[in-house]
């Protein structure tokens, strides 16, 4: 895992950082290829092209989607208007079920 992550998270706000290294996990099970670097001052995990991103912010943490067109199951939870991305904000492990996060990076990666 990439040292650049760990600080990031690191330097997250508290209540944000187990949900993101809980993330974090979850993509590494799904896609055991995964490439973690820092892109655009934020983690962003790849294979061949960027899959998912995540970004702290003051009371929440976005997790985004590069071709969330892919997704289909309870796609109706992500948000945004872009052409490429959409995202879901997380506050506490209650905001997403982990499943639906697993579901849609297995989604993406197909």
């Amino acid at each position: 895992m990439n040292q650049q992550i760990t600080e990031y998270i690191l330097k997250a706000p508290e209540d944000q950082r187990k949900l993101m290294e809980q993330i974090r996990n979850i993509i590494h099970d799904e896609i055991p290829d995964i490439i973690e670097n820092i892109k655009w001052s934020r983690p962003v995990f790849s294979r061949n092209t960027d899959i998912v991103y995540f970004k702290t912010e003051k009371t929440y943490f976005t997790l985004g989607f590069f071709k969330h067109d892919r997704i289909k199951e309870n796609a109706h939870l992500l948000e945004g208007t872009g052409k490429s991305m959409r995202h879901v904000k997380l506050r506490n492990p209650d905001d997403l079920q982990l499943t639906i996060i697993r579901n849609w990076l297995k989604e993406i990666i197909k």
